[in-house]
């Protein structure tokens, strides 16, 4: 019994420590973040590599997240003669959750794991430390423009699932369930806001910032060599993936 409360408690104050460590990170990235110079290049340079090569990806789980929503909504809605109601429930469902969700959680396997691997190698090479060295904080040299990157790519990321979700449920709904293409379009100017989109979006910043944060930290305190290296790029999927679900929670309770 006693061992069982010194592991929880050892886990706990494991927890404590790692949530501390995000938020002073978190508190030194928004302090560096308005400190001259801004250092555009490097920031367009982390934009085009979390938002220009993570379109294709995106695209793709898009497009079929919102072929499979509208397949099943439609033989749900068959039920009770309801399939004009199909487009509106793929839309709502990509809008509010699926496009900023999925969408974030592809960025995070494909950028957020790129962002912990580069940092975790500078770490181990003392790359970091000589950083230091030179008087140049590696915070407003690393960690700014992925974190500014991270928080404005994921909004226009998810603009572009949310377009190729909707036309991609609109294309198995009229295109091969033949529901009437008007009333589908119909419905949806008729139940969708565009309040649902902007919440969306702002979920999707949210989550941005989450994923860079986490990969940040992890390569940043990684250590233990290449071995160190792996290890803190799967634990920064995999807590950026967790937390981004939790957020999505609150964020949903709060909005909507």
């Amino acid at each position: 019994m006693i061992g069982f409360f010194e592991t929880v408690g050892r886990a706990l104050i494991r927890f404590v420590e790692e949530f501390g460590l995000i938020m002073s990170l978190f508190l030194s990235t928004i302090a560096w973040m308005f400190r001259p110079p801004a250092r555009l290049r490097a920031i367009f340079e982390q934009m085009e590599f979390v938002g220009v090569n993570s379109l294709l990806v995106v695209i793709l789980t898009g497009t079929f997240t919102g072929a499979v929503l509208a397949l099943q909504a439609y033989h749900g809605f068959r039920l009770f003669n309801a399939e004009s109601l199909v487009g509106s429930t793929v839309t709502l469902a990509v809008t509010r959750e699926l496009g900023p969700v999925i969408t974030s959680l592809m960025v995070t396997g494909r950028a957020g794991s790129a962002m912990a691997a580069e940092l975790g190698t500078m770490r181990v090479t003392e790359q970091i430390d000589a950083l230091y060295s030179m008087a140049a904080n590696p915070i407003k040299y690393l960690v700014v423009p992925r974190v500014v990157a991270g928080a404005l790519m994921l909004p226009v990321l998810t603009i572009i699932a949310d377009f190729v979700g909707i036309m991609g449920g609109y294309v198995v709904g009229v295109g091969f369930l033949k529901i009437n293409s008007g009333i589908y379009v119909a419905r949806i100017i008729e139940i969708v806001e565009l309040e649902d989109i902007f919440n969306g979006l702002v979920k999707s910043a949210c989550f941005g910032l989450i994923l860079s944060l986490v990969g940040c930290y992890k390569g940043f305190y990684a250590s233990g060599g290449a071995q160190g290296v792996g290890k803190a790029t799967t634990q920064a999927v995999v807590v950026a993936s967790v937390a981004i679900l939790i957020s999505d929670y609150f964020l949903t309770a709060a909005m909507f």
